[in-house]
């Protein structure tokens, strides 16, 4: 830890500086095609971005049409709970509801859109190792984190997700009330007959989701546990993020095939683009 003292504006500075260079596992890579773990087949002038976020963390991304994002559960026990909009029409949101109900499935995985309120595709899931992930739970929230461990608050040792979200959400220009119902990639959750839901956990280290972007996109992640993880202490590990260029979806792409929804959901993405030239 740095002795230098800070409280004088010279003394804050020289704190500052001597921070340069310093690197830790969890934080961006700049610039982001000199970070290790790209797939083998992404150019490297199409590596956009690379970050590991710590667990109890967040970060916030706008990302170009065609975007792949891919998420990696490093040790097993990372929890990505994600928000998404569209960044040329930021009241158009991740609709957690309509993409179960539109595609007749509460268990995303490959080949499965995530759905506008607006009838449009705003990202596919083009490809998952995990297969644990959960559309009905939520995230954790400031009253329920501090009954369960004390405090739910960002800057203490078990933050909630939706502290989380609203601090992402802030530097994009978002307030509280713009956060959406949220998904979670990597800890799963089984609805049972009589709707009660059954927390299943991770599918392990080293599970990854690739998802594209169907829309520019603003996308919101806090990496904190799962509301149901039955566990007493907080436990959350490192979340990999890998983003890079790439095509959006078109007519022909598999996601279309999975139904006649998927279908429509592409098509009326496709005909909004094109009418604003995006």
């Amino acid at each position: 830890m740095s002795e230098i003292a800070t409280d004088s504006p010279e003394g804050a500075r020289a704190h500052a500086r001597a921070q340069s260079g310093t690197v830790v596992d969890t934080m961006p890579v700049l610039p982001p095609s000199s970070a290790s773990h790209w797939p083998g087949d992404v150019a490297v002038a199409d590596r956009r971005w690379a970050e590991t976020i710590a667990g109890g963390n967040y970060t916030a991304l706008t990302v170009a049409r065609g975007t792949l994002i891919e998420f990696t559960d490093l040790e097993g026990d990372a929890c990505a709970h994600l928000a998404l909009y569209n960044a040329w029409q930021i009241d158009e949101r991740l609709n957690v509801a309509d993409t179960i109900k539109v595609q007749w499935q509460a268990y995303p995985t490959t080949g499965q859109l995530l759905l506008s309120d607006r009838g449009r595709a705003l990202a596919s899931i083009v490809a998952d190792s995990s297969a644990h992930h959960d559309t009905l739970a939520g995230t954790t929230n400031l009253a329920g984190n501090t009954a369960r461990y004390g405090d739910g608050s960002p800057q203490s040792g078990s933050p909630a997700g939706r502290e989380l979200l609203v601090l992402a959400a802030a530097k994009v220009g978002l307030s509280p009330r713009d956060i959406p119902p949220t998904l979670s990639f990597f800890q799963g959750v089984f609805a049972e007959p009589d709707g009660s839901l059954t927390f299943r956990g991770s599918a392990g280290a080293g599970a990854a989701v690739r998802i594209r972007a169907e829309l520019p996109l603003i996308v919101l992640i806090a990496n904190v546990p799962h509301p149901l993880d039955p566990r007493d202490d907080y436990v959350s590990t490192p979340l990999r993020l890998r983003a890079w260029a790439g095509e959006p979806g078109s007519a022909p792409s598999p996601e279309t095939k999975v139904g006649p929804e998927a279908a429509r959901a592409i098509a009326n993405t496709i005909a909004y683009t094109e009418l604003r030239g995006i």
